[in-house]
């Protein structure tokens, strides 16, 4: 497999099967993903990887934690186009692939507290920051999980990118004995894919160059 495929292949996947992974290979791939470039080889990123009853422990917590919104860690308020649009048709997409309507409240928190399960995934990984880090070392922490994806979908194994335990910050400082002044950049859920799920055979969309690439002065 090349990155070319593994780029094609990799999609965020919202149903896992309960088959363990092993620790080696999380340990393995969390290693080789730190080969990724920071500015200034800071390698700003703390990584914690949890499973079996430690997993099912920390996600039962969570069901009991009120989430709290960090300002400056989602999206932008007011959300202006085309973002706004990509943003809305995605969400409408993937209920969409469920089978729950707009009108069906119930449904979306339903689906949406799955987040809080790691969807079933076996491993839940989460990457934390220094707080006074800036701009630039998010960046490298998104390099890093773009590797590990990446090194994920080549060893036939499934991710999903998860945001949604900013809301839980300092449960999970305080769960992960995380040093003081970190904070939660993202979750990640590992493990193999349900591909007989339902939301697993959708895929969002992606922009068209025309409205995001310009090439100058090349042949």
């Amino acid at each position: 497999m090349n990155i070319e495929q593994a780029l094609q292949q990799r999609h965020s996947v919202r149903a896992f099967l309960p088959q363990t992974v092993s620790g080696d290979t999380v340990r393995k791939l969390l290693e080789q993903a730190a080969q990724s470039a920071s500015g200034g080889n800071m390698q700003p990123w703390r990584v914690t990887a949890v499973g079996g009853q430690a997993l099912k422990d920390l996600c039962a917590k969570a069901a009991q934690t009120e989430p709290v919104q960090r300002p400056g860690l989602s999206y932008p308020p007011g959300l202006w186009e085309p973002y706004r649009s990509r943003r809305f048709e995605n969400g409408e997409d993937l209920y969409r692939a469920i089978g729950v309507g707009r009108e069906d409240k119930a449904a979306r928190l339903k689906q949406l507290a799955t987040n809080g399960q790691m969807f079933g995934a076996p491993v839940g990984i989460f990457i934390a920051v220094d707080e006074r880090m800036g701009y630039a070392q998010w960046v490298d922490l998104g390099i890093y999980l773009q590797a590990l994806m990446l090194l994920a979908v080549e060893n036939g194994l499934a991710t999903c990118a998860q945001g949604f335990w900013r809301l839980y910050n300092d449960m999970l400082v305080n769960q992960l004995a995380l040093p003081g002044g970190y904070q939660i950049a993202f979750g990640i859920a590992l493990g193999y894919e349900d591909s007989s799920a339902p939301i697993n055979q959708w895929r969002a969309s992606r922009a068209d160059s025309k409205e995001w690439l310009s090439v100058q002065g090349l042949d």
